[in-house]
């Protein structure tokens, strides 16, 4: 029978079995512990941080949805007003209100609103029981624009003025300003809310970071003795806290894009385009979703980036 060949002798380069190694030396202990109370806390305020972050993202993509649904309708309708006047035939003035708003280019349509839709409009401030008749309301005409069309307004508000007695055109031109201006102004503010928020979500990290180099300074200071590069210290706690980061990232993103979906797919469910609130409907688009994915990886990144940073500036002070 052939003998086995003995074992090589143990050298420089040999390496031990796995067995003989002590079981606290198999895997070198993490420089930022993985799992701490620190750390869980660090989570849950990005999270926070993010749900609120990703709220604003969402909130002025709707904004600017809405405000770009409204300039678009406005620009694709006038209105022609009729005042009503002692002795003035209100039929016959609409009719031939309608007829020149129609033979003018550019012009899809002309519809006047009937009296049913005049007291609809009225019935809010006035209540049910209306009689048009003894009210000076004035009537109203709806003319719509072609795509893609700019009809002469101009000539044909001249016209209107010259045949139709108490006619005049609104082009809603002071509305449009005001409702651009309006929508600037909320995309501004919603810009700096978020701005406000990501700063606090770097101001959370810088303490968070300083209480892991704390919780580890002498770690810290003894691998900085012995000639370990501060890159390399420093990116241990970056990849530490990318991961914080992004768990909690993910976490408030996917909040917020739970409750942007439940309302989106709320109000559809009623057979509208979106839930009706104060700016219209709320119509999330594929856009806002990406935006918002995008504000959580950014927080992670950015709670990388300032825990890095700190550990580098601790460091640099201990030269």
């Amino acid at each position: 029978m052939a003998r086995r060949p003995p074992p090589p002798p143990a050298g420089p380069l040999s390496r031990p079995p796995k067995s003989a190694v002590p079981r606290e030396h198999r895997r070198a202990p993490a420089l930022v512990p993985r799992a701490s109370l620190a750390g869980s806390a660090l989570i849950v305020i990005i999270a926070i941080m993010s749900f609120l972050a990703s709220l604003t993202v969402g909130a002025v993509g709707v904004v600017r949805a809405a405000a770009a649904d409204w300039q678009s309708q406005v620009l694709r309708e006038v209105t022609i007003q009729i005042t009503p006047a002692e002795g003035r035939d209100l039929n016959a003035a609409i009719r031939k209100a309608v007829e020149i708003a129609r033979a003018t280019p550019g012009v899809a349509s002309a519809t006047p609103y009937s009296d049913g839709d005049l007291k609809k409009l009225l019935e809010p401030w006035l209540g049910s029981d209306i009689a048009l008749e003894e009210l000076p309301a004035p009537r109203l005409i709806v003319v719509s624009i072609k795509d893609g069309e700019e009809p002469d307004l101009g000539a044909l508000s001249a016209r209107l003025a010259l045949d139709v007695p108490g006619a005049s055109l609104d082009d809603h031109r002071a509305w449009l300003e005001k409702l651009k201006l309006t929508g600037d102004t909320l995309s501004v503010l919603g810009i700096a809310l978020l701005v406000l928020v990501l700063a606090a979500t770097a101001l959370s990290v810088l303490f968070a970071t300083r209480g892991a180099v704390a919780g580890n300074k002498d770690v810290v200071e003894v691998l900085h003795v012995v000639g370990a590069r501060d890159g390399y210290i420093a990116r241990a706690f970056g990849r530490r806290f990318l991961g914080l980061g992004l768990r909690g990232g993910l976490m408030g993103g996917a909040l917020a894009i739970i409750l942007f979906a439940i309302a989106d797919w709320t109000g559809g469910s009623r057979g509208d385009p979106g839930t009706t609130t104060l700016l219209g409907t709320l119509d999330m688009t594929p856009g806002a979703y990406l935006g918002i994915l995008a504000v959580a990886f950014f927080i992670a990144g950015l709670t990388a980036a300032t825990s890095r940073l700190t550990v580098m500036a601790h460091l640099r002070r201990l030269d």
